[in-house]
């Protein structure tokens, strides 16, 4: 919005701000609903949405829609959410993910880009300006242009955007990574732990849509958890919420039965926990009751470590998330029976839908909120 001197300037930008506030909450409005609920006269209410209207931010609805006066519809306005886009990037190990969308958090494109599992902290994150870049350009815009550039990374960031420890990627410890990419990218940017953003999306468009107490349980190469407290990702006093660290016995205690199973069926095979886990999976479903009570066994050790979280917290809803989530009822059964005898009052026990695409998801979600406050409080 045009910039403005004085005491006149500010309420203007108020007004707008309020403006595009109803705006965005509703399907389409007439000038004098507009200025009903923003509380200004209607000749001021039509300048604004006028000034909207030539800048992008609005566009007219529907006329069948209004109510008519000597004949004639009253005009409908809306908030136009393909004014402007953001970006979500979820960082993983072997690959960067992206996922574009509109204000209105309609996603228009999904990007992957293919990064060596030993790449140091400098190519990843070329990877990254790269891909935020192919996703801005796909638009027809610069990077720039964005509103708004959402990363989701593994492990402790702090409020600054600095990955203070991280043992899965190279160089990553001690990255000051939000003012490194920001030299690239110059669009308003944000890092955020992923565990944080997957269950910020399971919150958002996942399973958890109407639930605002969650446990988010990730599977895969590693365990981590995300907590959503009164709708609010949960940072922790240090950041550290989320990363569940070295554990007493090792962090691969819980994947003792399948990954002894595995080795007994097929003892010459070399796979990874996950990869075990998932071979038991399969060979559970085959009805192979030696992997049946492999997955059993495992999924009870998970809700074992799901509940001294559970207990205190008091969620409503434990989210199976990560690679693993794919187990679906093999793991989600057994832990909901396990929580269901231990917990006085035991949560539901669900496995995620949205797979591998939650944090970058969750970081989308990320990027939209910051829209959203610089929209609604400042000048664009």
């Amino acid at each position: 919005m045009r910039q403005q001197s004085g005491d006149a300037s500010l309420l203007r930008r108020l007004n707008s701000a309020a403006i595009l506030r109803i705006l965005r909450a509703s399907e389409d409005v007439t000038l004098t609903e507009l200025a009903k609920a923003a509380k200004v006269s209607r000749p001021t209410a039509e300048a604004i949405v006028e000034e909207l209207l030539a800048e992008g931010w609005a566009e007219e609805g529907d006329d069948e829609q209004g109510d008519r006066q000597r004949g004639r519809p009253a005009r409908r306005f809306r908030f136009r959410a393909t004014a402007r886009h953001v970006v979500g990037v979820g960082i993983g190990g072997s690959t960067i993910r992206a996922m574009t969308a509109d204000l209105g958090g309609v996603v228009v494109s999904t990007r992957t880009l293919a990064v060596g599992s030993d790449a140091g902290a400098a190519e990843r994150m070329a990877a990254i300006v790269e891909i935020v870049e192919q996703c801005a350009a796909e638009l027809g815009i610069a990077s720039r242009d964005l509103a708004a550039v959402g990363v989701g990374t593994t492990g402790v960031v702090d409020n600054e955007g600095r990955v203070v420890k991280s043992v899965r990627l190279r160089d990553w410890t001690g990255l000051e990574l939000q003012a490194e990419l920001g030299k690239a990218i110059p669009a308003p940017l944000l890092v955020e732990n992923d565990m944080r953003l997957a269950v910020l999306a399971e919150h958002w468009r996942g399973v958890a849509q109407g639930h605002r107490d969650v446990v988010y349980l990730f599977t895969g190469n590693r365990l981590a958890l995300g907590l959503l407290i009164d709708g609010v990702p949960y940072r922790g006093a240090h950041a550290a919420s989320g990363e569940i660290g070295e554990q007493p016995n090792g962090n691969w205690v819980a994947f003792g039965p399948v990954i002894n199973y595995a080795m007994a069926a097929e003892p010459g095979e070399l796979r990874s926990p996950s990869d075990m886990a998932e071979f038991a999976f399969e060979r559970a479903r085959a009805g192979e009751q030696a992997a049946i009570e492999a997955v059993e066994q495992f999924a009870v050790k998970l809700g074992e470590g799901l509940v001294t979280v559970v207990n205190p917290l008091d969620p409503e809803m434990v989210v199976i998330g990560g690679a693993l989530a794919r187990g679906r009822e093999l793991l989600v059964d057994p832990i909901q029976a396990y929580l269901d005898r231990v917990c006085l009052y035991p949560p539901q026990v669900v496995a995620s839908e949205l797979g591998r695409e939650s944090i970058v998801v969750g970081a989308v979600r990320l990027a939209l909120n910051h829209a959203d406050r610089v929209l609604f409080t400042s000048d664009l």
